[in-house]
């Protein structure tokens, strides 16, 4: 019979797994077989500075997370040796960094994820990471925003020089 203590362990790991699932905005799986405790340790070294955090689970446990969280669509990326990635606010970061790293180390590979609560699969995971930071879309939403009131001082300004220029 398994020991009691052992069993309260595990559901303790099973509900903080599924309170990430369903309150952080992006959750990555990946597959790390074949990855050099230095280059592990290099990876988690990139997420902890994004404020990501990289766990390596095992796969009975992430199940019954996802069987909690209502995401059991996940349930197929969860074979083999399992690390996730959960990132509390941004969506973006985490995919670029863990794909960046792919591209490097060919043994990581992205395997599926959760963003903003809708499981999506490795392509889907590869596409976010193309897209700019977060802080980047800020900079261009705010270029376009100004671009109209830049636009029209300008033709302020130059309806002002012609009025001069007239008078002179």
């Amino acid at each position: 019979m398994a020991n009691q203590k052992v069993i309260e362990q595990k559901q303790l790991a099973v509900n903080e797994v599924t309170g990430k699932l369903k309150e952080y905005s992006c959750t990555i799986v990946t597959d790390y077989r074949g990855l050099t405790v230095k280059q592990v340790t290099e990876l988690r070294s990139k997420l902890r500075e994004a404020g990501v955090e990289f766990q390596v689970l095992k796969n009975t446990i992430a199940r019954r997370a996802t069987a909690d969280a209502q995401l059991t669509e996940l349930d197929s990326a969860l074979t083999g040796p399992t690390a996730i990635a959960f990132s509390k606010d941004d969506v973006v970061t985490p995919a670029k960094i863990l794909s960046d790293f792919a591209k490097k180390n060919d043994k990581l590979s992205v395997k599926a994820g959760v963003v903003e609560g809708k499981v999506v699969d490795a392509a889907q995971i590869k596409a976010l990471a193309e897209l700019p930071s977060r802080e980047g879309l800020l900079s261009m939403l705010l270029s376009v925003l100004q671009a109209p009131v830049r636009n029209f001082a300008l033709a302020v300004k130059a309806v002002g020089e012609k009025q001069e220029g007239s008078q002179a």
